[in-house]
């Protein structure tokens, strides 16, 4: 009787887990949703301070976009994630952060005009990518390195569309590209697989990148509309 008991509270427990997490996938889908426009997402430390070169190049990369005509989505936190959500804001466009829960370094900003707080990574990793046309990427720890490997393989899997990564600030990211080069290329990756990414140094050409490559896709969609009209 006891062990039906535990059995039935454990099972009750699951539901409510299970519960919770379908309502932050809804709440993100809902979110994405309201973006209404072309969005590019830009990831990054957010342990940049706003004197850093690295901050006031996430911020003039979200005027860009903005500027362009795309959303901006970051991690909703401080740093690179600040940075991207400003410019955007300043320049009048739609900045939207989708920030995580953590005990320590991780808090919302203040420059998103659509915000939501998750509890779980991987729903938050679902909007990030799910709203993207592109990714602009700026250096950053373990975490920006885990969301550059996972576009890199969902792009490289068909999961999602061929979105441009754009690193920027090529003294950071060169070196880790060499890396690849020569550690991955061969026996672990396809040196085609090297053309998903693009190393940059400044927003300007950042921005020039993602939007080139949107408007080539968009072009092909319409090419391939017409053909089959």
């Amino acid at each position: 009787m006891e062990d039906r008991q535990v059995l039935a509270s454990d099972a009750g427990r699951i539901e409510e887990k299970v519960a919770f997490i379908a309502d932050e996938f809804r709440r993100g889908f809902q979110a994405v949703a309201q973006i209404g426009r072309p969005a590019m997402t830009v990831f990054g430390s957010a342990r940049v301070r706003e004197d850093d070169p690295v901050y006031e190049g996430a911020r003039e990369c979200g005027r860009l976009l903005a500027r362009e005509g795309f959303a901006v989505i970051t991690g909703g936190g401080p740093g690179v994630m600040e940075a991207a959500n400003r410019g955007c804001q300043e320049e009048g466009g739609v900045s939207v952060g989708f920030n995580i829960t953590l005990p320590h370094e991780q808090r919302a900003n203040h420059y998103v005009d659509i915000a939501i707080e998750f509890k779980h990574f991987y729903a938050r990793k679902v909007m990030m990518v799910k709203g993207a046309e592109g990714f602009v990427i700026y250096p950053g720890g373990f975490g920006t390195m885990d969301e550059l490997f996972e576009s890199l393989t969902l792009i490289q899997t068909g999961e999602v569309e061929h979105f441009p990564v754009v690193l920027t600030g090529r003294a950071f990211w060169q070196p880790l590209v060499n890396w690849v080069t020569r550690e991955l290329v061969g026996p672990y990756v396809h040196s085609e697989d090297l053309d998903l990414l693009t190393v940059v140094d400044t927003a300007t050409d950042a921005v020039r990148q993602v939007g080139a490559c949107f408007r080539r896709e968009c072009a092909h969609e319409l090419g391939a509309t017409r053909a089959v009209g």
